[in-house]
């Protein structure tokens, strides 16, 4: 079994979510002896905002210049790390409502047709099946509770879609918010958000 351990978060040592996917990647490994785990820094090695240069996997296209070939190697690469794991572990942290841009641009890679999804008749069908996603969400606010936080956030929402259309239906949250809420809060959302590391790694991956 392979894991890909993703963190996104700009905060380094003092990151929550950083924090969060160690601890849930240890407990995976912990409950799945011999899984190998593959680590991704987003915020140290991004790829670069989807660009013209990097079209060509989408459309099927040759690269014919240098800057293409290179951003395809680098769709290429993520792509088939991406693709090669059997479970996911994304740090994701609510940066004005939504996903790092680092996060929003490894995912923008992943899209390709052919690989990840493809379009049929009857609409479109994700190509990689058979996968678990861990998202370690944070956030400084309360969303979860609200009508008006939970229509606030495209954080969660945003990735449990997108992994569908790539054909992950067994997508899991740990989640911590309300971490900029005073002390207090801060220490019941990592509370909560360990108790609920166990049900996220513990169980097996989809079938």
């Amino acid at each position: 079994m392979k894991l890909l351990h993703i963190d996104s978060s700009v905060l380094g040592a003092n990151s929550v979510s950083r924090l969060l996917t160690a601890e849930v990647v240890r407990d995976w490994v912990a409950a799945h002896p011999g899984t190998e785990v593959d680590y991704l820094d987003l915020a140290a090695n991004a790829p670069a905002h989807f660009g013209a240069d990097a079209l060509g996997v989408k459309v099927g296209a040759e690269a014919t210049t240098e800057a293409q070939k290179q951003e395809n190697a680098v769709s290429e690469a993520l792509v088939s790390q991406f693709l090669a794991a059997d479970v996911i572990v994304v740090g994701a942290p609510l940066y004005n409502f939504s996903i790092p841009s680092q996060l929003k641009a490894w995912i923008d890679r992943l899209a390709q047709p052919g690989r990840t999804f493809t379009y049929t008749e009857k609409g479109p069908q994700g190509l990689a099946t058979g996968k678990t996603a861990i998202v370690v969400s944070t956030r400084g606010g309360q969303y979860s509770t609200s009508e008006a936080g939970q229509a606030a956030e495209h954080q969660e929402s945003y990735l449990k879609v997108v992994f569908g259309f790539f054909g992950i239906t067994d997508v899991r949250f740990v989640r911590a918010e309300g971490l900029a809420m005073g002390e207090a809060a801060r220490a019941a959302a990592l509370e909560a958000a360990r108790a609920s590391i166990p049900a996220a790694a513990g169980a097996a991956i989809a079938a």
